[in-house]
């Protein structure tokens, strides 16, 4: 299935009403305005099967995918329809014949090949038939000649209007595909050098385990010698040993995300503290209003650290060491939002600014990769990132679902 014969069969319906008032609008010209004696009821009869038909088909176009057997089905009705209109108003001298072509200008650049040729197949079909069963216009003295003339005008105008309109429909669809495309590009390059990234850091995290063995081994055996001889000496060392425990869980931690039913949450008042002791020069001014039992996965405190990190560095360089941080939660809705503001000097404009990018910062010491992180999970869990300038340094402000992606449905962040 494809989303492609979906949005076709969506635009065919609408296309349909206009076929059904334009039809509606000629039988009514020609057998009352011009006085021409064609059959009224197999005609009416037509038009009233193809609107009851559309208001059917209207249901089945609302769904997100379709077959283009599906879509083939609905063009033999339309195909079946004309070619009886045709066949009670003349067959092949009916001016109007010659719109059994648009079924097939309009399958080419919607519908695979074989179902392109196999509407082709029924517009010949229908065509043939409409001219060996066609039933004879009446004889018309006078200006007949003018009016084919004049239907063959309108059948032109009609034609037109109806490949326009498809057809700019089409080039839409396509550029906004297009620009699509162009956007997962970007993600998928993003991305391919996150996982470079990771497969390295749990590398790196396999070849942590006994450096921090031994450091916690060292730390306590300082703090035991120092005892109450050297206390600054003792609180420093416990201090440390606090660090080498902080560390070696986040190096444990790099493999929960594998497994999800081990991995019961977090909580972000923890995800702070844990920031707030590597980080004790920094100023935090908090704003907590979560409830105390919300836990959200780990992913989102990756992304709070890596936001705090950033705002603490940018004030760091500004030497205005101060951090605001405001937490706030719709339980109702389901949404978690967060906004970061650092005291720092803003962007550098020799730097462009590409969150996407990996391994681009304005910082000397920096990496690159904080924001282009926090895009990807942001981008992972649903959610929503944007920034804006402060005075003096940025407002960071993420929106996410507090449902994990598998179970919960789509939808819009409230405003």
């Amino acid at each position: 299935m494809s989303a492609a014969p979906a949005s076709f069969l969506r635009t065919l319906c609408t296309l349909r009403w206009y076929a059904v008032a334009g039809q509606a609008v000629s039988i009514a010209l020609s057998t009352v305005a011009l006085e021409i004696a064609l059959p009224a009821p197999p005609l009416w009869g037509g038009v009233a099967a193809l609107a009851l038909f559309n208001a059917w088909a209207i249901r089945v176009a609302r769904r997100p995918t379709a077959a283009p057997a599906t879509v083939f089905s609905h063009m033999l009705v339309d195909i079946a329809v004309l070619a009886w209109l045709v066949a009670w108003s003349g067959g092949i001298a009916n001016p109007f014949s010659s719109m059994l072509l648009i079924p097939i200008a309009l399958a080419a650049p919607a519908l695979p090949p074989r179902w392109v040729w196999a509407t082709a197949a029924a517009c010949l079909l229908g065509f043939a038939l409409a001219t060996l069963l066609a039933r004879p216009l009446p004889h018309l003295h006078g200006d007949a000649f003018n009016l084919h003339l004049w239907g063959m005008a309108v059948n032109f105008v009609v034609s037109a209007a109806v490949v326009l309109f498809f057809s700019l429909r089409l080039v839409s669809a396509l550029r906004r595909q297009e620009r699509e495309l162009a956007l997962l590009r970007e993600r998928f390059a993003r991305n391919e050098g996150i996982v470079a990234l990771a497969t390295h850091a749990a590398a790196v995290a396999h070849e942590l385990n006994t450096p921090l063995a031994t450091m916690t081994l060292l730390a306590d055996e300082i703090a035991e010698e120092a005892g109450g001889r050297e206390p600054d000496i003792a609180a420093d060392a416990t201090t440390l040993r606090a660090l080498i425990d902080q560390c070696r869980d986040r190096v444990r931690a790099l493999a929960s995300p594998a497994d999800p039913g081990h991995a019961p949450g977090v909580r972000l008042g923890d995800v702070v503290e844990r920031w707030q002791l590597v980080r004790p020069e920094v100023t935090l001014m908090l704003d907590d209003r979560l409830p105390p039992q919300l836990r959200v996965e780990a992913a989102v405190g990756h992304l709070l650290q890596a936001l705090l990190n950033n705002a603490a560095d940018a004030g760091h360089a500004a030497g205005r060491e101060r951090v605001e941080l405001r937490l706030d939660a719709d339980l109702e809705r389901g949404w978690l939002f967060g906004e970061v503001r650092d005291h720092g000097d803003g962007f550098d404009e020799a730097l462009p600014f590409a969150p996407d990018g990996l391994f681009r910062s304005s910082k000397p010491d920096g990496m690159g990769v904080g924001l282009a992180l926090s895009h990807a999970t942001v981008d992972r869990l649903g959610g929503h990132l944007s920034m804006r300038h402060a005075e003096p340094g940025l407002r960071v402000r993420f929106e996410l679902p507090i449902e994990p992606p598998a179970q919960r449905p789509l939808r819009e962040p409230p405003l």
